[in-house]
C-alpha cells in the first residue's frame, strides 16, 4: 500500500514539474492545427481578420497585388495571432491575421494551473500554509541587498561616481586642421 501511495506522489509531483506543461503544449498544438484546417478550407470571416502593413525596405521588390496563403503566427501583448494571407504592394508588406482565442484560452489555463499548484495564487487565501505565505511576505519585505553584500554596494557607489557620463567628457570646443595631411608615395 505504501509502494502504491508512493507511486502516486511521484506521479502527482511529475504532473505538477512536466506534465501540465506536455499537455498545454499538446493541447496548443492541436488549437493551431484545427486552426490552420479551417484557415486552408477558408471557413472564417472576412471581418475578423486584422491588417498589418509592415515598411519594406528592400530594393527591386516586386509587387504582388493579390493575396497569397502566408503561414505563421505572431504574440502582441499577449495575444497570439496567427496569419491567413499576405501581399507585397508599393513597399509595403500587408499581412491579414486572425486572433487565435483557443491558445490564448489554453495558456490561461496553464497560467492558472501553475499559480494555484505553487501557492501564488493571491485570490485564495483560506487555505493552509497562510502562515507561511504571511512569513515569507514579512520575510522579503525586510530583506536588504545593502545589509547582506555591504562590499558590493560601496563597489557600485563608487563606480557610480568614478565614471562620468560620456557626453560629458567630449571636448566642448573643436580645434581646425591647421594644413592637409602629408602626402605618402607608396
Amino acid at each position: 500500500m505504501r509502494k502504491l501511495a508512493a507511486i502516486f506522489l511521484l506521479l502527482m509531483l511529475f504532473f505538477n514539474w512536466y506534465g501540465y506543461r506536455i499537455i498545454t503544449s499538446l493541447m496548443e498544438s492541436q488549437a493551431d492545427q484545427q486552426l490552420e484546417a479551417r484557415l486552408d478550407s477558408q471557413q472564417y470571416d472576412e471581418a475578423e481578420l486584422i491588417e498589418v502593413k509592415i515598411p519594406l525596405q528592400v530594393p527591386y521588390q516586386i509587387s504582388q497585388p493579390e493575396f497569397e496563403r502566408h503561414y505563421g503566427e505572431v504574440e502582441v501583448e499577449g495575444k497570439h495571432y496567427t496569419y491567413v494571407k499576405s501581399k507585397v504592394v508599393d513597399g509595403f508588406l500587408v499581412l491579414k491575421c486572425i486572433a487565435n482565442s483557443a491558445k490564448d484560452e489554453i495558456k490561461a489555463a496553464g497560467s492558472n494551473y501553475y499559480k494555484k499548484a505553487n501557492g501564488l495564487d493571491q485570490q485564495s487565501s483560506d487555505k493552509k500554509g497562510g502562515d507561511y505565505a504571511g512569513f515569507a511576505k514579512s520575510f522579503w519585505s525586510e530583506y536588504s541587498n545593502k545589509t547582506v553584500y555591504p562590499e558590493l554596494s560601496v563597489i557600485v557607489e563608487q563606480s557610480r561616481h568614478s565614471f562620468p557620463i560620456f557626453s560629458q567628457t567630449l571636448p566642448v570646443c573643436y580645434s581646425e586642421v591647421t594644413g592637409q595631411p602629408p602626402e605618402m608615395n607608396v
